[in-house]
């Protein structure tokens, strides 16, 4: 189904050391409206939308697992050469004693994914509208996490983030779009 190329789909780059940018960012890796909620909702949603928008939400789930890839990788490099102190210093004590310096999927509390967070109605287009609304969701996030760094590196790969937020949007625009002209449409048997 898919071919693995050991690559990121943008490079990710960081100029520093910064645990509070690290645990801010797990709002995006395990949060409510982060990328593994997102991969989740659009490829659970995509087995009860009309063939004609499967691929979108096919598509959009897969490229989230690439920007939660990209999450994690950013996490790890402003982690990894983080003392214990600093760890505690930054609020991340509970989470270096039960994990190390690993990922888990949590937000930036500290509250462990749930998946609460995944929506899916059944009716296509309510499906669609909530996908806009996560999509845009996760670029509002996107701009606060670019506000709260000073790291130009960081912000490059968080600005890449953002902007295809925007395009998914637009695409789930498309798909309602799409749905909508076909209800219109008279059935001829």
């Amino acid at each position: 189904m898919w071919i693995y190329e050991k690559k990121l789909q943008y490079p990710v780059r960081v100029s520093k050391c910064d645990v509070r940018m690290a645990r801010l960012l797990l709002e995006q890796y395990g949060g409510a409206d982060g990328e593994l909620a997102a991969a989740l909702r659009y490829l659970n949603q995509r087995y009860t939308v009309p063939d004609k928008v499967i691929g979108v939400l096919n598509d959009i789930g897969t490229e989230e697992l690439s920007h939660l890839e990209m999450i994690a990788t950013m996490v790890y490099k402003l982690t990894k050469d983080a003392t214990p102190e600093e760890l505690e210093r930054e609020g991340l004590a509970d989470h270096y004693v039960n994990h190390d310096k690993s990922l888990f999927y949590q937000n930036a509390s500290g509250v462990p994914f749930s998946a609460k967070y995944i929506q899916s109605k059944g009716d296509p287009i309510a499906d669609l509208y909530e996908d806009i609304a996560a999509e845009e969701k996760a670029r509002a996030t996107y701009q606060w996490l670019i506000n709260m760094t000073d790291d130009v590196d960081l912000k490059d790969g968080l600005t890449f983030l953002r902007e295809r937020e925007i395009v998914h949007s637009q695409r789930f625009r498309e798909s309602v779009e799409i749905l909508k002209e076909e209800k219109t449409k008279k059935k001829i048997f």
